[in-house]
């Protein structure tokens, strides 16, 4: 049951702010930084921008496609969400905030999934003393984590919805690692216009041969280390704890009736009324 209800009018402002969010996240591959101070400060500038992107996206969303019940819920969660970062805080990628936004992305869907992973890591952050100008695109890319799982089919359930949760925990973990490692790839790894610097960035040199330094860059830094065990924490906990936090979060969802205003009547023959009893 979808916690927030998705109008062709969402729909579309999340489109736009996918591909703007995805083109933020790609801009060594689109974009040339220069010499002058100025062209090499000004990718910074999506710092500023991505939070205004989300806030478009969330006031989008909570405007008349998000109850009471559904803000209530996604206040609960993003606390849980706090507890379990601060708890784990990524030591050698034991992050235990992932696991749970697959679950309730998968259960409340693609919207809810969207304001949970953006929240989650905002108020963590904030809990942990995580804040940083990579603030915004682990909120961004969490974001799109928890939309991909209220997209995942529905109708796959039992042991099947577990191993594909399972694996889509462990593409989230990659995921997440290689896109925050993209945004600031120049600036970690150096710009070398020579191309002697085999993980550097080379301003003016095809994308091939950028995305082929990239991947070693990604591999050697994260991907085997920081991601895998990302990825092992994802699988290892979906498994596990997944089948009863379904359970719990459906039943809750059950509850809650998301989107359903609730109606007063006459009480039945024969019954009495709350004031009388």
């Amino acid at each position: 049951m979808n916690a927030i209800t998705l109008r062709p009018r969402s729909t579309a402002v999340l489109v736009l702010a996918t591909v703007a969010g995805l083109a933020m996240f790609c801009w060594p591959l689109l974009f040339e930084p220069g010499s002058s101070q100025q062209e090499v400060q000004a990718p910074m500038y999506f710092v500023l921008l991505l939070p205004l992107l989300l806030l478009v996206v969330a006031a989008e969303l909570s405007e008349g496609g998000m109850d009471a019940k559904a803000l209530a819920m996604l206040g609960v969660l993003a606390a849980i969400q706090c507890g379990l970062r601060a708890l784990s805080a990524g030591t050698a990628g034991l992050d235990l905030v992932f696991f749970l936004l697959v679950l309730a992305g998968r259960v409340f869907g693609a919207g809810f999934g969207f304001l949970l992973g953006c929240t989650s890591l905002f108020a963590s952050a904030l809990l942990t003393a995580g804040v940083g100008p990579w603030l915004p695109f682990q909120m961004m890319c969490a974001a799109w984590l928890g939309m991909g799982a209220g997209l995942l089919p529905r109708r796959v359930t039992g042991r099947g919805e577990i191993a594909m949760l399972g694996a889509y925990g462990v593409f989230a973990a990659y995921f997440y690692g290689a896109l925050l490692n993209l945004s600031f790839w120049p600036y970690l790894a150096g710009i070398d216009p020579s191309g002697e610097q085999g993980l550097a960035f080379v301003p003016g040199a095809t994308l091939a041969e950028n995305l082929e330094r990239f991947f070693w860059f990604t591999l050697l830094t994260s991907t085997g280390s920081w991601d895998t065990g990302r990825a092992i924490t994802n699988a290892v906990m979906i498994a596990v704890l997944g089948p009863a936090v379904l359970v719990t979060l459906r039943r809750a969802a059950r509850r809650a009736s998301f989107g359903r205003t609730p109606t007063f009547g006459a009480p039945a023959p024969g019954t009495r009324s709350s004031a009388l009893s």
